[in-house]
């Protein structure tokens, strides 16, 4: 979606759930109205955040400003990376190509599966004993 010269997009990762905006501007992101090394303090989350900038060349073009809530660190971390992808299609199609290839279009399908009754949890079961 645009709207003037911001593009949004929302970006889901297991029970994640990141809206992202794009504005032209200069590399400054804020995520729930915190800095980025605030709110993601350790170095790996931040990084896989800004593949999909890094990875276009469009690092200092926009600022983003992202809402995310929802599951843990990781997962909101790729909901947000996710939101500026689609984002980036947004803001230019000629973009897909290159990171459809690094596999950042599609969404992440795996969630956790659901403990079963009888279970100890999804698949493990009670100990059994024989006597």
């Amino acid at each position: 979606m645009q709207t003037d010269t911001s593009f949004y997009a929302t970006g889901k990762r297991k029970s994640s759930i990141a809206r992202t905006w794009l504005t032209p501007g200069t590399g400054v992101i804020t995520v729930n109205r915190v800095p980025l090394e605030e709110y993601f303090p350790v170095e790996t989350t931040r990084l896989e955040l800004v593949q999909p900038l890094k990875l276009t060349n469009t690092s200092g073009a926009y600022d983003i400003k992202a809402t995310v809530q929802g599951g843990g660190v990781v997962g909101q971390a790729a909901a947000i990376r996710h939101g500026i992808t689609r984002a980036l299609i947004a803001a230019n199609p000629d973009f897909r190509v290159t990171l459809k290839k690094a596999g950042f279009v599609k969404r992440d399908p795996r969630v956790k599966e659901r403990k079963k009754y009888g279970q100890r949890s999804a698949r493990a079961r009670f100990q059994f004993s024989k006597r």
